[in-house]
């Protein structure tokens, strides 16, 4: 039996639009590949927290989704502030990187305070941002997603964003030409999609932070572990093939 890692997926039934589950199947599939062992955990509002966890992705939702979770959210916020500072690697999808932030303010000029992991506020405005994007990353090469958000998000000074987008009116605010933020081995980002299945190389990232904050650092930077079959090599290379052929039609595609 491989290495467990236990997978959280956050709030799935009121932040999960737009294909982000598809997020939670990439890394429940690439871990299976490496040959671990993955357990998901859907945590939803009122739910027990689990004994243990590797790895939390959060997605979007509308404003609404938003306020249903958020005292809960706020219940767990010092647990995963905590979980962040000491580097439990996590990928929050849009609403939920709005709530990782300061705070969100909406349209109608009420106040949703978050969690202050990352060091960002977002201001509700009356013009979306939808499309394919791309952006550049100094760690991951060009990202490759679809935003789809009328939140803008500005970043503090001295907090790194994901990437560089080349036009105004995309990315956090369409005004600094930035997307995403990154804090520790959180990354939160605008990039629906879903994100993960076109960017393995964030998937891995998470994945090996994940592996190596339960079991120590890899042996000669390996990924994929003794339990790995030849048939799960050759799976996951297939995958990645289908990844950048989905990332050139995307890339091609402005909606």
């Amino acid at each position: 039996m491989g290495k467990t890692i236990d997978v959280m997926s956050l709030y799935p039934k009121d932040m999960n639009i737009y294909g982000d589950s598809g997020n939670v199947l990439t890394i429940r599939r690439r871990l299976e590949l490496y040959g671990y062992e993955p357990v998901i955990h859907q945590y939803n509002q009122g739910d027990d927290w689990p004994d243990h966890v590797d790895l939390i992705l959060g997605g979007g939702g509308q404003d609404s989704g938003q306020s249903k979770i958020i005292d809960d959210f706020f219940k767990r916020a010092d647990l995963i502030r905590s979980l962040a500072f000491h580097g439990t690697p996590m990928l929050m999808i849009c609403g939920m990187y709005q709530l990782f932030g300061e705070y969100f303010e909406t349209v109608e000029g009420s106040r949703l305070e978050g969690i202050g992991v990352i060091g960002a506020y977002t201001i509700g405005k009356d013009v979306r941002m939808i499309g394919n994007l791309v952006e550049h990353s100094d760690d991951f090469g060009d990202i490759i997603g679809y935003e789809n958000h009328s939140g803008q998000t500005f970043l503090r000074e001295g907090t790194s964003p994901l990437g560089s987008v080349d036009e105004e009116g995309r990315g956090n605010n369409g005004e600094d030409f930035t997307e995403g933020a990154r804090f520790n081995n959180v990354i939160g980002t605008y990039m629906h999609g879903s994100l993960l299945p076109k960017n393995p190389l964030i998937a891995d990232f998470l994945i090996r932070n994940a592996v190596e904050r339960r079991y120590g650092e890899l042996n000669d930077g390996r990924l994929a572990t003794d339990a790995q079959t030849p048939d799960q090599a050759a799976e996951l290379a297939r995958l990645d093939e289908v990844a950048a052929k989905a990332r050139e039609v995307a890339a091609a595609r402005p909606r």
